[in-house]
């Protein structure tokens, strides 16, 4: 049996970032790292972006095995044992610990449909796959048009493909963006040679030899070589609900990324739920910033910093040439404030509470401003135009 001081289960930046906090505070104590893909800890967001534009994929291991770490790769561990301080993995290795530190991240959404051979991208194996199939001409058709489909569908047409982007809100990233920037993304799209589907579900999937037939509830049919969904993911929490750990869309932990109720049992990234005061109630955060900053600072806290977390992570996307940041809760059905530069393609939107109070703020071709805009939401004053305009410049 493997013994440990430090259990992480999942390898992703999390993890990487988790070991990192680790070694801030105890630079010799056992680590071990037990995760179900077959790499190394990597950088996700390149997946989507710097990969698609030409960066080496080189450039996006995160180095773990220099911070002294014991990695089992291409390992699923499928029980724990909290009485005794150990886990086991689906080949019947046990693995013991002082500290356990789950990271389990998140599983990407399915359609209901018939879906075989339907790419949901999320890992270094779906992005090797994606890349060998795209081409001049390739007809690929993305699913959803959220955070992962529109930055799939801005790629892969940059890399020549004939993309069909299908999704069922009324605009590209709907759930974010106001109703007018989100028409006016569709558009734009479109302008980039995307078949921009709106408001339309995928009724099925079928194949005919190499070829897909994606027909929509609308009635429409898009033909395609290669189909790939981005429809979000849904946390990794059936571990910790058979150990009985608490979860409620997420594994709830306090300020230091403790497990509710359990000294040594710890969760980030993805899959954790954490309180945050600056908003007030809990979060559950699947960007690249809170995985970093999030993993970083509970890996400290399980040796022994005792800091509570109270960062307001932050999150950005590349869209063709149209970019943002944003930060705090971004949500569409919020009341907002929106100032512009220029309409549609460079301002500022700040999403308000009942109390016209700043809880998010989108920032459309505006950079730089991410710390200004989490002192805004921390400050818990109402927000007017001219705050808002006061970000642009």
């Amino acid at each position: 049996m493997a013994e440990y001081r430090y259990l992480i289960v999942g390898g992703g930046m999390t993890a990487d970032a988790a070991c990192r906090g680790i070694r801030d505070h105890d630079a010799d104590g056992a680590i071990g790292v037990v995760a179900e893909e077959e790499h190394e800890p990597y950088a996700r967001p390149p997946l989507s972006k710097a990969l698609w534009a030409g960066k080496d994929e080189n450039s996006i291991w995160r180095g773990t095995p220099g911070l002294g770490v014991d990695l089992t790769l291409g390992r699923r561990i499928v029980s724990l044992d909290l009485g005794k301080g150990t886990a086991t993995d689906e080949a019947d290795e046990t693995y013991s610990y002082e500290r356990l530190l789950l990271a389990t991240g998140g599983t990407p959404r399915t359609l209901p449909s018939g879906d075989e051979g339907v790419i949901y991208y999320r890992t270094l194996d779906h992005f090797r796959q994606l890349h060998a199939l795209a081409g001049e001409g390739v007809r690929v058709a993305v699913i959803g048009g959220g955070f992962i489909g529109s930055e799939l569908a801005a790629a892969l047409t940059t890399n020549g493909c004939a993309v069909t982007n299908v999704f069922p809100e009324v605009g590209i990233g709907a759930c974010l963006f106001p109703a007018e920037l989100s028409v006016f993304v569709n558009e734009y799209y479109r302008s980039k040679g995307v078949d921009v589907l709106p408001e339309e579900l995928v009724e099925s999937i079928s194949r005919d030899g190499d070829a897909f037939r994606v027909k929509t509830m609308g009635g429409r049919s898009v033909e395609a070589d290669a189909v790939v969904a981005g429809l979000g993911i849904v946390p990794r929490t059936d571990l910790a609900e058979q150990a009985g750990l608490p979860v409620e869309d997420g594994i709830l932990v306090d300020e230091y990324g403790r497990v509710q109720g359990h000294e040594n049992v710890f969760a980030a990234g993805d899959v954790a739920r954490f309180p945050v005061p600056a908003l007030g109630g809990s979060r559950r955060v699947e960007h690249e910033d809170h995985a970093n900053t999030h993993g970083r600072h509970v890996g400290a806290n399980m040796a022994g910093a005792h800091e509570p977390y109270d960062h307001l992570p932050f999150f950005y996307s590349d869209l063709f040439e149209l970019g943002y940041e944003a930060v705090g809760d971004v949500d569409s059905r919020l009341d907002t404030v929106v100032e512009w530069a220029e309409p549609n393609r460079k301002g500022v939107v700040c999403y308000v509470d009942g109390d016209s109070r700043a809880c998010g703020w989108l920032l459309w071709d505006v950079w730089g401003k991410v710390d200004s805009a989490r002192d805004l939401i921390r400050a818990r004053q109402p927000v007017h135009g001219e705050i808002v305009r006061s970000l642009i410049d």
